[in-house]
């Protein structure tokens, strides 16, 4: 993901989320999880190893989905943790039950349980 700002991103989910930096740079950070099925790559907008097109590009529109039990503890950790909870727990008619929270760079976080 392209941003603004690598390092508030990064320690978002570090903190919020569980993640371990893998490696850095300047510009560039590797997230990893034991039990995640996906690294997360944050990259600063405009660093040069994109190609030209890419470099001003933000992460924007793109939404991470995690799914999880026990969704309202989640909340309720991420909120007491003073992650901001830009949509509170609600849940869907076909049974999803979800939340969304905003990193300091704007990427929405959603955690989403089934019922």
């Amino acid at each position: 993901m392209t941003v603004d700002d690598v390092a508030a991103s990064r320690d978002f989910l570090l903190t919020h989320f569980g993640y371990t930096q893998v490696t850095a740079a300047d510009g560039f950070a590797s997230l990893t999880r034991d039990d995640a099925a996906v690294d997360i790559v944050l990259l600063e907008r405009g660093i040069e190893v994109l190609p030209p097109e890419q470099r001003d590009q933000r992460a924007s529109g793109l939404i991470l989905a995690f799914t999880v039990t026990g969704i309202a503890d989640h909340e309720e950790r991420l909120r007491k943790a003073g992650a901001p909870v830009t949509m509170p727990l609600r849940e869907e008619p076909w049974g999803e039950r979800l939340f969304q929270v905003t990193d300091p760079n704007g990427i929405v976080l959603q955690l989403v349980e089934w019922a």
